[in-house]
């Protein structure tokens, strides 16, 4: 079912968020897809951002201050490094070689100091067990890197297992539950024969603030999350998913509290007797033959 909350990929273009197009207030996402050589003027203006390589390397430069970002061939080649340049600020983002890289955005208060992240320093998390492991990179979470409001992370799903299940919610500002405007960007690996893969992911609402959104996402669509349980993300058999979270809420506290959906919140429990699949860590792979190269997504 096509939803206002799914924003399919446009072929050869990058995608937008803002809050004034998602309908809330704080959480943004832009992806840039830049060609060898190529450079785009940015400002952030009232946001902060994180800037993060998707495929490939760059160079922002915030003022006199420069970063070379290493990047990565492909986001299922581990974490990459990554910037951070703070609100009010200008900065130019440059690829000698092209790229895809993705500005994760939220509304800041604060303005803080531009800022580098090496990827050895970034957290990496294998999260739940058995068909539902995921490995988690919590490169701008909360407990990992000082932000204004900004929380973002990355999963990867082995392809046949289920991540961000049990469905959860952050929606309303409790002891237990933060409220955090949330974005889902998505890419999925290539099949052994270079063929486009899927997956699936699912919103749905409680009855005093009901949504539905069930969607088949190939790679570079995104899915909105204003409110309500999200959950589960499928990756089909035989294609590793992977997606980018973007986070923030207004409250005063920069946390990521979640509350299960009552009804699943048991499947937790069946963990602790299940090893986490052992294809996780996914580990960079030696490239296609030339028989498979430029197939797929």
């Amino acid at each position: 079912m096509n939803s206002e909350f799914y924003i399919p990929a446009v072929p050869g273009a990058g995608v937008t968020v803002t809050p004034e197009s998602a309908g809330w207030t704080e959480s943004s996402l832009r992806t840039v897809l830049l060609a060898p050589g190529e450079s785009v003027d940015l400002t952030s203006d009232d946001d902060e951002i994180m800037v993060v390589p998707l495929q490939g390397s760059a160079t922002v430069t915030c003022g006199e201050e420069s970063f070379a970002l290493t990047g990565r061939a492909s986001v299922f080649d581990g974490p990459s490094d990554f910037a951070y340049v703070g609100r009010d600020s200008s900065y130019t983002l440059r690829s000698e070689s092209g790229g895809r890289f993705a500005l994760c955005g939220a509304r800041a208060s604060r303005a803080l100091p531009f800022r580098y992240v090496p990827a050895t320093d970034v957290a990496v998390e294998l999260r739940g067990a058995g068909n539902c492991s995921r490995q988690v990179h919590n490169f701008g979470t909360a407990d990992t890197f000082e932000a204004d409001s900004l929380i973002a992370c990355e999963v990867i799903t082995p392809g046949g297992n289920w991540s961000s299940y049990p469905g959860h919610k952050h929606d309303e500002e409790t002891e237990t539950e933060s409220a955090l405007e949330e974005i889902y960007y998505f890419e999925i690996d290539s099949g052994r024969d270079g063929s486009a893969g899927f997956g699936y992911h699912r919103v749905y609402g409680t009855p005093e603030r009901p949504i539905e959104v069930l969607e088949e996402v190939r790679t570079g669509d995104v899915v909105l999350v204003p409110h309500g349980y999200h959950g589960p993300s499928v990756a089909a058999p035989g294609y590793h998913m992977y997606y980018l979270n973007v986070m923030a809420g207004p409250g005063s506290e920069r946390a990521w509290k979640i509350v299960d959906d009552p009804d699943h919140t048991w499947i937790r429990s069946t963990w602790d007797g299940q090893d986490v699949d052992p294809r996780l860590p996914l580990t960079p792979r030696p490239p296609l033959d030339s028989a498979h190269r430029g197939k797929g997504a």
